[in-house]
């Protein structure tokens, strides 16, 4: 659940290869992020999750790779272990920008690559906007400047919603009555894992999704998904390594989007993850693969050492 009620900023013990680390937003909030470490002479590897989801979502990708990266891997303000926020409001992505610069400037990070599941795709390209010189390469999954408003409003049907499950088995078989759609090759282990990633045990010992259902009040204003016009912000991705991926079966990312993001940018590579929608886990093959050939771009151009 939020780490609302912890008393000490002090980094927790290491375990399963990450230290549990926290850093504060301008508004006062207690802010949590899993710290992967990894070699110093690459750039840090962000990690930035959707709207509901937190940073166990990226737990696959960043186990694989640390050592060789640090990877970070942030739960935004209401999320996870991240304090909720006391005004609804904030939960918005100019926001969650904020607080995230606030997060590489307590780590000195210079340069970082972002890999971001859509709202962190979202954010990924505010960051081009803002900080352009310090963006190494970065990954937009299942996202663009333009969403689909089918997608749009799937999300927002059960944003916010607050149920709750009396034991894993059936928070998984309701995942699975929700999202079968989305990942119709699934089976309970699956549907069991998606679970423990993006719920908890809450205080009264139901299962209960890990965020704010506040969030969803921002959210369900027209233009509350971006609130910015984004077609500069992916045109700001010029120059650096990019890679691009879509579920086949994706209502949030079109083809005809994805096609014409592939053809903006030059050093840009684009797959699709077959019968998966929204939004690829990046364990299938084809996000595996894809991400260790950006990472070896990125390498390449910051001069680091290819392992």
């Amino acid at each position: 659940m939020s780490q609302q009620n912890a008393t000490s900023a002090e980094i927790a013990p290491s375990r399963e290869g990450f230290a549990d680390r926290f850093w504060t937003s301008g508004d006062g909030l207690k802010l949590h992020f899993r710290d992967y470490p990894g070699r110093a002479d690459r750039p840090v590897v962000l990690c930035l999750p959707g709207l509901t989801r937190n940073a166990r979502d990226f737990s696959h990708v960043a186990e694989r790779l640390a050592g060789d990266w640090r990877v970070i891997c942030p739960d935004l303000r209401g999320r996870g272990d991240s304090a909720y926020a006391k005004d609804s409001a904030t939960y918005n992505p100019l926001q969650y920008a904020e607080d995230l610069g606030l997060l590489l400037q307590q780590e000195d990070i210079g340069r970082f690559v972002s890999i971001g599941t859509s709202l962190g795709g979202l954010l990924t390209m505010m960051f081009a906007m803002a900080m352009p010189d310090r963006l190494a390469g970065a990954l937009l999954n299942d996202v663009g400047p333009e969403i689909a408003p089918e997608g749009l409003e799937r999300i927002r049907s059960y944003v916010g919603q607050g149920r709750s499950f009396p034991t894993w088995m059936h928070a998984a078989r309701a995942l699975e009555e929700a999202q079968g759609a989305v990942f119709p090759d699934y089976g309970l282990a699956e549907w069991l894992a998606m679970a423990k990633r993006c719920m908890v045990v809450g205080g009264n010992g139901r299962i209960v999704f890990d965020y704010d259902m506040k969030i969803a009040e921002p959210f369900s204003q027209p233009g509350g998904e971006a609130g910015v016009d984004l077609w500069p912000g992916f045109a700001a991705l010029k120059g650096r390594p990019m890679a691009l991926l879509r579920g086949e079966l994706s209502d949030v990312l079109s083809p005809a989007t994805f096609s014409r993001m592939a053809g903006t940018l030059d050093d840009c590579e684009a797959v699709t993850v077959p019968r998966v929608g929204h939004a690829p886990m990046l364990d299938e093959p084809e996000a595996v693969a894809l991400i260790d050939r950006l990472l070896a771009r990125v390498c390449k151009i910051d001069g680091a050492a290819v392992s």
